[in-house]
């Protein structure tokens, strides 16, 4: 049997089982969904739905830190400039405001709840990173601040009395009246099919890294949060706007891991084969230039020199503060015969973080009533096209809170933004491809999508892309468990991706198009995808 076009759902036959009530469902386990679930659970009864076991999950592996303006001399206004800036010109103000002015206090609230920040002669360290203009990213255990919040955050939720159904995949959203009332699961190790009602359903199952061959995230991250609310009606933002880390570990037998931006915060620098620092050649602010800039001048370095990767060095640092400041790095680098506090390291661009997403409002509202959703499943516009390094982390904090605070009817209503700021499309069919194709499969998806819509882009590329996704969608049998759902849901993914790509006809951010090199600003305004007929 065919797979269903998009706009249907696989599977959507309602799970004809009891019901199960809860007042607030939370579909994922990263800090988005942990730190929701703690806050609402002081307002009804909460269920976390996490497919894998409750820590897997992006955050756990954010190195960078997180970015608040604590420090002396720094303020909200100052990071809120910053932010702007990375931005290119795309992200949404009054989110930046709300996200750059509440960070401080969330920062708070995670020193109340038990996350162990560096400290320094008493008073948390302060880190400098790309596009930041003053030392604002606070770290735990060095390089494994994402591992800390994440694990206090579990530990409270383990004594709470909130219910977590681990290895259990959302695959489906029920919407009745046009309101969110249910969620269908499945339970990857039993096979057991249940269905969850709730009255408020919040979306915290963000980051899609596997769309790509090389990537940063860990394997659970296949887009499943945003598939899953697009399949209900909520709408799509911003979906072309996937940002690359610049050095990620490219070495032969070792895994792709990432090295913090955090490095270059301490002085590392990118260097050519023959040891020449070619950063300042691509930017005044050189290796701590925004993250698009430094992944593209690596790729373009790469081209010419016909190698696999550039290298990082942070050598001249003494040993010791290597060790003592990136613990995680060092010790995985070593694992692998990689001594860096003696050698450079060869590293590449990887697929890093998606900055589209679910389209909220800054109190995590979608289009369907009763369905909300944050951190990297979201969309507010706070990221505009080039997130702005460590923002990821505070995002999911701010906006979680309002979130709850939303869902309790305490959020005025939101103004949409103007007209001419926003550019709806209905997801479109294509035409099949007529010449021989690959079949659709994890391998050749994450191949197509490297090659087609990464770093570089260009139309034709995209549009053949788009033929193909729109094929595969067509062929695939409906999923049955769980790989066969995360296939379906990048698939889904990528079509979003590669339709917003082709849609915006200009270079700005993270999204890059040799064809349309320059930015343009007719299109300083937001491509959003829908499963709805759209007024000529």
């Amino acid at each position: 049997m065919g797979h269903p076009q998009i706009g249907t759902t696989p599977n959507s036959r309602l799970i004809s089982m009891p019901r199960l009530d809860y007042d607030y469902i939370i579909i994922g386990s990263g800090i988005a969904g942990l730190n929701t679930a703690l806050l609402a659970r002081e307002h009804g009864s909460t269920l976390i739905i996490t497919k894998g076991r409750v820590d897997d999950c992006n955050t756990r592996y954010a190195q960078g830190g997180i970015a608040a303006a604590i420090g002396t001399g720094d303020t909200p206004t100052l990071h809120m400039q910053d932010t702007l800036s990375a931005g290119a010109g795309l992200c949404d103000r009054n989110a930046v405001e709300v996200l750059t002015s509440e960070g401080p206090q969330r920062i708070a609230s995670l020193i109340q709840w038990g996350v162990p920040f560096d400290t320094m002669h008493g008073e948390i360290s302060l880190g400098m990173e790309g596009a930041h203009s003053r030392p604002r990213i606070l770290h735990a255990g060095g390089d494994a601040t994402g591992q800390h919040i994440e694990l206090a955050l579990a530990a409270r939720v383990a004594e709470s009395d909130i219910k977590v159904l681990e290895f259990t995949l959302a695959t489906r959203l029920v919407v009745e009246d046009g309101r969110a009332v249910a969620v269908e699961t499945l339970n990857s190790e039993t096979g057991e099919t249940e269905a969850y009602s709730g009255r408020s359903i919040i979306i915290g199952a963000g980051g899609a890294g596997q769309l790509y061959k090389y990537t940063t995230n860990p394997e659970v991250a296949t887009g499943d949060g945003v598939a899953l609310g697009f399949r209900a009606g909520a709408r799509v933002m911003d979906m072309e706007f996937y940002q690359f880390h610049p050095t990620a570990l490219r070495l032969k037998g070792a895994p792709t891991f990432l090295l913090s931006e955090a490095m270059r915060g301490e002085g590392a620098v990118l260097r050519d084969r023959d040891g020449r620092a070619f950063m300042p050649d691509y930017h005044p602010l050189a290796d701590l230039a925004p993250r698009d800039v430094v992944s593209r001048a690596i790729a373009r370095e790469m081209e010419k020199a016909g190698e696999e990767a550039v290298y990082l060095d942070i050598s001249h640092l003494p040993g010791s503060v290597v060790q003592s400041r990136f613990p995680t790095i060092y010790r995985f680098c070593k694992d692998h015969g990689l001594d860096i506090t003696r050698e450079p390291a060869p590293v590449a661009p990887a697929a890093h973080y998606m900055m589209g997403g679910i389209k909220i409002d800054t109190w995590g509202r979608t289009n369907v009533p009763g369905l909300y959703a944050c951190g990297e499943a979201a969309c507010s516009a706070v990221h505009g096209a080039n997130r702005l390094a460590s923002n990821s982390l505070l995002d999911t904090l701010v906006f979680a809170r309002r979130l709850v605070s939303s869902s309790l009817g305490q959020a005025p209503e939101e103004e949409e933004p103007h007209d001419d700021s926003i550019l709806i499309k209905r997801l479109p069919e294509r035409a099949p491809v007529c010449a021989t194709m690959p079949s659709p499969g994890l391998e050749n998806l994450q191949d197509l999508t490297w090659r087609n819509a990464g770093i570089n882009r260009n139309g034709s590329r995209l549009l053949l892309s788009a033929r193909i996704l729109n094929l595969w969608q067509r062929m695939m049998p409906a999923p049955d468990d769980r790989p066969s759902w995360e296939l379906t849901n990048m698939v889904l993914l990528a079509r979003l991706m590669v339709e917003s790509a082709l849609s915006r006809q200009e270079s700005r951010g993270s999204h890059f198009r040799e064809d349309f090199p320059e930015i343009r600003a007719e299109w300083e305004k937001h491509i959003v995808l829908t499963q709805e007929e759209v007024p000529a």
